[in-house]
């Protein structure tokens, strides 16, 4: 499809700083890259979260995430290859597989439960946690699944496939749109060589993580495993990326930021500490998904 002028990019952003990922695990012991933690969740605000999990390892994912509960904001799953079933105590089920996408909204109380569904080969995806404004933080409880088939594709001239989980892109609608927060998520596969630009809005705050290959961004290498933080400039009107000699596979994800206040204990995001105490009262007392 050919590149309107509405998808030209006069001013692309510069790299901000580059971000390492930390080796943790979570759930019943499944390892993974936290690749933006707590301490970013302002600058990066709305997104609280983004975890890359990836090994042929059964040791390494196989007990899954048992029953665990959330408050207050939204995770995005992602899975590249792999089997994951959900269920909740909403009443939701669905198996997560290749190429598709989990999307639940914990509002004022969820359940869930995340289950691998093999026993060997490779498990690989990210989950990214969005959060909800003060106004939605209670509110009810939403889940949807998306087949690989389901998810909006296009490919420019130059050849990259881009997938769109949510937002626009180069007039595609993605899978989920959001009022408050806007976001945008694109899975980016880039041929040796193409460029891709984004229009993106001065004020969102936006990055790149790099999970095949190596991008040059405005003249900055990003290689694969980091992520690059895109610097907010009132003048600059988006982002352009090139595959740098290699064929390059990258999340670029952007978002309205709320500017409200964020309280985190564990699972449970809210925006005071009041408000936690009181999640924690309700999960104890087991009343968190009431009504």
């Amino acid at each position: 499809m050919s590149i309107r002028p509405s998808e030209t990019v006069f001013r692309p952003r510069d790299v901000e700083r580059l971000v390492v990922g930390q080796a943790t695990s979570d759930g019943a012991g499944v390892k993974l890259t936290r690749v933006l933690a707590q301490p970013l969740q302002r600058r990066l605000d709305p997104f609280l979260m983004l975890d890359a999990f990836g090994s042929d390892k059964a040791d390494d994912y196989i007990a899954g995430f048992p029953d665990h509960p959330h408050r207050g904001f939204e995770t995005i799953t992602y899975m590249i290859a792999g089997r994951m079933l959900h269920r909740d105590s909403a009443g939701h089920e669905g198996l997560l597989e290749n190429g598709g996408v989990q999307w639940m909204t914990a509002g004022r109380g969820v359940i869930h439960s995340e289950i691998p569904q093999q026993q060997e080969g490779l498990m690989e995806g990210f989950q990214l946690w969005l959060n909800l404004p003060a106004r939605d933080k209670l509110s009810a409880p939403w889940y949807r699944d998306f087949t690989s088939g389901e998810l909006p594709r296009f490919t420019t001239d130059g050849g990259v496939q881009a997938t769109v989980i949510a937002g626009e892109s180069h007039g595609t609608a993605g899978a989920v749109t959001r009022e408050a927060t806007a976001p945008l998520y694109l899975d980016l596969h880039l041929p040796a060589g193409a460029r891709f630009s984004q229009p993106l809005p001065a004020g969102h705050n936006a990055f790149l993580y790099v999970y095949r290959g190596e991008l040059d961004v405005a003249g900055a290498a990003v290689p694969a495993g980091r992520m690059a933080i895109l610097a907010n400039e009132a003048a600059c009107d988006g982002v352009v990326v090139e595959a740098a000699g290699v064929e390059t596979r990258a999340l670029l994800i952007a978002g309205r930021p709320l500017n409200e206040p964020i309280a985190q204990y564990g699972p449970f995001v809210m925006n005071t500490e009041q408000e936690i105490y009181q999640a924690l009262a309700d999960y104890r007392a087991g009343t968190l998904t009431g009504g």
